[in-house]
């Protein structure tokens, strides 16, 4: 009857070009995984909580559900939004996703239509 450990011995003496290379691909996918997902993310929250935390009684903001709306109020960590003229639905902290931009200033220098070169180009600009 032959051990398990004189088994896993000789597996491993077989293969042993190939084993330093998987040695090797393991970490390079978890440093791969880091900086793809999980670096980006991380961001992604802190700017959400720093945008949450900055919320101010009359900005104009965007809720996760698409409503948009100026804040009156806030109750703990309620947020009372005026949706038309004296209509307000109460809204978490949480579930603001932006702040709308009211400044009113659009280029107006660029063509009717646009494309997706456009987009992508006014969104590299952005950050």
């Amino acid at each position: 009857m032959i051990s398990t450990a004189h088994l896993i011995g000789s597996l491993l003496a077989a293969d042993s070009g190939g084993s330093a290379l998987s040695l090797l691909f393991l970490p390079l996918m978890l440093v791969g995984a880091y900086f793809l997902l999980i670096r980006p993310q991380r961001r992604r929250q802190k700017e959400t909580a720093v945008l949450q935390g900055a919320l101010a009684e009359g900005d104009e903001v965007i809720t996760t559900s698409g409503i948009y709306g100026f804040i009156t109020g806030f109750d703990g960590d309620i947020i009372w939004l005026e949706v038309d003229d004296n209509i307000q639905i109460r809204v978490s902290r949480r579930a603001v996703q932006g702040k709308v931009d009211t400044s009113g200033v659009h280029d107006t220098s660029k063509a009717a239509s646009t494309t997706i070169d456009d987009i992508v180009e006014d969104n590299a600009n952005d950050k």
